[in-house]
């Protein structure tokens, strides 16, 4: 049975009724798709097995795919991708198949403690999570001591990354990650109604692309920066991690344990350093 023929999109256009003071309106308005991916893996002499399943918005479905594997810990070499594809499932109702996510990897996956795995959602990432020791446990070390910038250029990055979100331009419904060299370039930037999601996309793309470690990058969010947030960047390499908003107090923990350079609150000419200010010209 082959594929639907149209997948689904990253916007859904539905009508409105807009009321501002005494006026009503009826209009069409464009929504964020939010759309359950399912992640199934597989390997020599073991069928596809389901992993997770995580709400998100459709588009780079194969680099959340492989972003999640990697910021799990579960994978390490991209020579472990045989295939990333859609499901060709024939138990699967034609509309959801473009929801299915199959990795085909060359070799077993370890074993990994199944309460993290399940359902997640767009808001809150993936739940039980590790604890820091677990994560020096599972191999990840201190980060690289690069990049350093300056206020004003750090400053500059949450607009260079409002420029790159078409989505939402559109709707005014997605979260934005972008990942920047150290003198100010997007290098990727990816949408999604989930944060941790939008990380997952960036990072699977720099897995897929043989870029990691990300040691002279930065990593920059539009929304708050939670512990789920910083232990990707950390899975990838990433030193440096800014967030629109507010960090929580895992976030903190781990960035100072593991050298990340952590920044809140980047609005306008202002920003709140967390850990390792020395990355940063003003603060050294």
């Amino acid at each position: 049975m082959s594929l639907p023929t149209r997948r689904p999109g990253s916007t859904v256009r539905v009508r409105v009724r807009e009321v501002d003071g005494a006026t009503v309106r009826g209009r069409a308005d464009v929504v964020a798709t939010e759309e359950p991916l399912e992640i199934r893996v597989g390997w020599p002499g073991a069928a596809p097995r389901s992993l997770v399943v995580t709400m998100r918005t459709p588009g780079a479905d194969f680099e959340l795919a492989a972003g999640f594997l990697r910021s799990e810990g579960l994978l390490t070499d991209p020579d472990d991708v045989v295939r990333l594809a859609y499901c060709t499932d024939p138990t699967l109702r034609s509309e959801q198949r473009y929801n299915v996510v199959t990795a085909d990897l060359a070799r077993p996956l370890p074993d990994a403690p199944t309460a993290r795995y399940g359902a997640a959602t767009s808001a809150c990432g993936v739940c039980g999570k590790e604890s820091l020791d677990e994560l020096e446990l599972r191999g990840c070390s201190s980060v690289a001591p690069g990049p350093e910038l300056d206020s004003a250029l750090l400053c500059a990055l949450p607009d260079r990354l409002r420029e790159a979100q078409n989505v939402f331009s559109r709707t005014g419904g997605l979260h934005a990650a972008g990942l920047f060299t150290a003198d100010g370039t997007l290098v990727r930037a990816r949408e999604d109604i989930g944060r941790h999601n939008a990380v997952d996309k960036v990072v699977g793309w720099a897995f897929l692309e043989r870029r990691l470690p990300l040691a002279g990058h930065i990593l920059v969010t539009s929304g708050r920066a939670g512990y789920e947030i910083c232990q990707k960047a950390l899975a990838a390499g990433i030193p440096f991690v800014a967030a629109v908003g507010a960090p929580s107090s895992l976030a903190v923990d781990l960035a100072e344990r593991f050298g990340m350079t952590l920044v809140g609150f980047l609005r306008g000419e202002r920003y709140v350093a967390y850990t390792h200010p020395e990355r940063l010209a003003e603060l050294r």
